[in-house]
């Protein structure tokens, strides 16, 4: 295997997303728009080989590391073996599958040291893009590329920013919105009653743990939200409200 996959250390939230964005940018493409070459490398009759996305966006087919334990969690072993004896289609989304849960080994790897709260913010971006399975196998369409500043935009945003977007949706939604921002909300599910509701209501999202819900579902109303700089759910009001050991 080469070095390169493994020659940096992320550390925050913000760099391990982007590492993971890389590598997930690279299998993607591995998997897609170079699958006729990812094809011809896993040559059955070769020795054990894995698919390796790098953080610069490169792809590789190789046999893994040899020191034990490696540096990072290595991805499944053996994925040629089977490339001649399934359908075509289904020998790539079970690739899929495996990559994806290599690439959430190797960004917890990294998140090792994180709190719980980093943590739950790391995985809230990593959900946001889609799954390597789910653009293989076309349950869910990749619409951009996975932007390597997306964790800094996340952390950056401001609560009167979210406070814009949920009113606009409020106020916006019912025009002849592009379907990119359709499928955005269709995607989003209320951290309080599990749906996504209609397109016209109001949503306020808590600055904590990152998750939307309905105005309704937590009392909260527009003018109200206006007036709240950092909004927390019920479930982050309760944990900071918990009394220590």
């Amino acid at each position: 295997m080469a070095s390169n996959s493994s020659s940096h250390s992320p550390r925050t939230v913000e760099e391990i997303f982007k590492d993971f964005s890389a590598r997930h940018a690279a299998v993607l493409r591995a998997l897609t728009a170079d699958v006729e070459e990812f094809f011809s490398q896993c040559d059955p009759e070769r020795d054990n080989l894995c698919l390796y996305g790098h953080s610069n966006e490169t792809w590789e087919v190789a046999v893994p590391a040899e020191e034990v334990p490696p540096e990072l969690p290595e991805p499944v072993l053996g994925i040629n073996f089977a490339r001649d004896g399934m359908e075509r289609r289904d020998w790539l989304s079970l690739v899929a599958m495996h990559t994806d849960s290599w690439l959430l080994s190797v960004a917890f790897y990294f998140g090792a040291r994180l709190n719980r709260n980093e943590r739950s913010r790391l995985f809230t971006l990593i959900n946001d893009l889609p799954t390597v399975f789910e653009v293989v196998t076309g349950r869910k369409p990749l619409k951009d590329k996975p932007s390597v500043d997306s964790g800094k935009k996340s952390k950056n945003n401001t609560k009167r920013e979210k406070q814009v977007k949920a009113n606009q949706r409020l106020h916006e939604e019912s025009d002849d919105e592009d379907e990119g921002n359709e499928d955005e909300h269709e995607e989003t599910l209320c951290g309080s009653c599990g749906t996504n509701g209609n397109a016209d209501e109001f949503w306020i999202g808590c600055d904590i743990c990152e998750r939307w819900y309905h105005g309704k579902c937590v009392k909260i109303t527009p003018a109200k939200a206006q007036s709240i700089k950092e909004y927390r759910c019920p479930s982050c009001s309760n944990k900071k409200a918990r009394p220590m050991g």
